[in-house]
């Protein structure tokens, strides 16, 4: 496996720059497909932890 990747790293032909360009765009787009499926999860989250914090009193006195 590692001398595979050895040689798809030091072979400089034009395909590995177009597998490169492939590689790349899919992990972008499964970055965005992260970000998708989280961002509602974390908005909630924020928007409870907000609640949480604003009911909060502090107390001046001891």
């Amino acid at each position: 496996m590692f001398k595979l990747a050895k040689n798809f790293k030091n072979d400089e032909s034009g395909a590995v720059t177009v597998d490169w360009v492939v590689l790349t765009a899919a992990i972008v787009g499964l970055g965005i497909a992260v970000l998708a499926t989280v961002s509602g999860g974390v908005q909630n989250l924020s928007g409870d932890i907000n609640k949480q914090l604003s009911g909060q009193g502090i107390s001046t006195k001891f």
